[in-house]
């Protein structure tokens, strides 16, 4: 009696799928991991998630980082890349001033940063070079020692500080901080207002015009810039 062939799985599908899926690096698993926080925000962001992303399974990540804070540095290092460096060239004031324009617009990107780019890892070779051109630009134009770390922890608190407010405030365009504005005009009690005629000219101002980061940052920027500029021969010299 003949015996008839036992039909095999087709599995050309999963062979197809496995051939299309692009070979993980260290490079492709960052990259991913940055796209993944842009979109879930940092208390969102697993490994597992990752893994899920980019079809394997959690274990094929620890091929290519050690854990998640070796994979967080990484990330953080991706976002320094995107950073402009400060060149002495331009002139000390005119580089820090694109420098932190450029970190603050890096925060924006990527908001799941924001306390991150200093924080306890390991830094990358991208923190590291830009640290070093900050510095750089300062001694190179004429800044002690002491007055470099001076105008390093006013221009980290300010940049930082400013991306911190950002990131938690409830609106995102000028015409959106008008209606939030609005609200907060229309929530005060009549019966409040004559206590409170200051905030309620500034929500009112807000409530027309609206609040723009950008200018608001730059505008401070600038307050800053100048007041070390005016202040740095006061400071102690070392």
């Amino acid at each position: 009696m003949a015996h008839r062939p036992v039909p095999q799985a087709d599995d050309g599908g999963q062979q197809d799928a496995v051939r299309r899926r692009p070979r993980l690096n260290q490079a492709a698993v960052l990259r991913a991991g940055v796209v993944l926080a842009d979109a879930v925000g940092i208390d969102g962001f697993t490994m597992r998630t990752l893994a899920q992303e980019l079809g394997v399974a959690p274990m094929a990540l620890y091929k290519h980082v050690a854990n998640k804070q070796e994979l967080l540095d990484g990330m953080v290092d991706l976002v320094w890349a995107e950073v402009t460096e400060p060149d002495a060239a331009r002139g000390w004031k005119p580089a820090l001033r694109e420098r932190a324009v450029s970190l603050r617009n890096g925060l924006v990107r990527h908001r799941w940063a924001v306390g991150l780019m200093e924080a306890h890892g390991r830094p990358g070779l991208e923190n590291l070079k830009q640290h070093n051109a900050l510095l750089g630009c300062l001694r190179e134009s004429g800044f002690s020692f002491r007055t470099a770390v001076h105008v390093t922890s006013l221009l980290d608190a300010y940049i930082y500080g400013f991306a911190l407010q950002q990131k938690t405030l409830s609106f995102e365009t000028p015409e959106e901080s008008g209606q939030a504005a609005a609200a907060t005009r229309d929530g005060i009690p009549d019966d409040a207002a004559a206590r409170y005629p200051y905030l309620l000219e500034v929500v009112g101002e807000l409530a027309a015009e609206g609040y723009d980061y950008d200018v608001e940052f730059e505008t401070g920027l600038d307050v800053l810039l100048d007041g070390i500029d005016a202040l740095r021969a006061s400071w102690r010299n070392g």
